[in-house]
């Protein structure tokens, strides 16, 4: 996946890992989806030192719904 139309230049999502192995991904500070067990891991591998827009990216693949072009924007974003 990339991101040709440039709706991931901002830093719409983020992540937390927990203690217990899981990792939490939001958009817009929403929870999204949570990865458990080697999911959880491969992911931790690829954002490891990626750069922002490439991490932003590597979110958008693991929510696996990020991808269609149809998502509706925040309210009081900018929808270019």
């Amino acid at each position: 996946m990339d991101d040709r139309r440039g709706k991931l230049d901002g830093a719409f999502f983020s992540y937390r890992a927990t203690k217990d192995g899981k990792v939490l991904i939001a958009w817009h500070g929403k929870p999204v989806v949570t990865l458990k067990g080697a999911r959880a891991q491969k992911f931790l591998r690829q954002i490891e030192g990626a750069a922002p827009h490439d991490a932003q990216l590597v979110m958008a693949r693991a929510t696996g719904n990020f991808k269609r072009g149809n998502e509706r924007p925040q309210p009081g974003t900018d929808r270019r």
